[in-house]
């Protein structure tokens, strides 16, 4: 009890020293730092970035990233050429104006573009990949060792907005000016300017 009358004037005489604000300004030249720091690790990199942190980045010289774009805090890219023996030609691109939100998730073998002006809310999954096929004669081995397949690339075009926790998964296309629904999960190609949601994906409205 006696430490908790303390506390409080502290944390006061702290707020004077250290307010929100210059714990902003702090971030903000941070941010910059690290977005010039990081850009050199991708096979081009536009102007005007802002880019916030990556908890893993693999594969950058397959990483292609236009102008003027966002990218979150705690993101996980993985890009990969060489899998057990296997090999691949990957390519991730994004487009001019797009942003990409706090600890989303890519795992790209094959392609993963994603267009102009898109967004891209938290915790997004994007893969064009999985630890096998749905066959039995793979299942009695170990996950992490069977062979990557890949249905094909995802192709997100200009202007869609994806919310959060959404998975987009292998070989789908979402079409311009689409809007995916927090927390679906998109195995079929979404039509342009069309809503979808739920678990698989599906169209509740075309936008005219």
């Amino acid at each position: 009890m006696k430490r908790s009358i303390f506390i409080r004037p502290l944390s006061a005489l702290y707020h004077c020293l250290v307010n929100y604000r210059m714990i902003e300004r702090w971030n903000h030249l941070k941010r910059k730092f690290y977005t010039a720091w990081i850009s050199h690790e991708f096979a081009s990199c536009g102007s005007c970035n802002d880019i916030g942190s990556f908890t893993l980045l693999r594969g950058g010289k397959y990483i292609s990233l236009g102008s003027n774009l966002y990218i979150g805090e705690g993101v996980v890219w993985e890009v990969y050429d060489t899998f057990l023996g296997q090999t691949f030609t990957p390519s991730l691109t994004i487009g001019d104006g797009s942003s990409f939100g706090d600890s989303g998730h890519i795992t790209c073998v094959n392609g993963v573009h994603i267009g102009k002006g898109v967004r891209i809310g938290r915790k997004v999954f994007i893969t064009d990949n999985s630890h096998g096929a749905s066959e039995r004669a793979m299942l009695d081995t170990p996950a992490n060792l069977r062979p990557i397949v890949s249905k094909g690339p995802v192709v997100i075009e200009d202007n869609v907005w994806i919310g959060e926790m959404a998975c987009i998964m292998p070989g789908v296309t979402i079409g311009r000016g689409a809007i995916v629904g927090a927390n679906a999960v998109v195995t079929h190609d979404v039509p342009p300017y069309t809503l979808v949601a739920g678990n698989p994906a599906r169209i509740i409205k075309q936008i005219y």
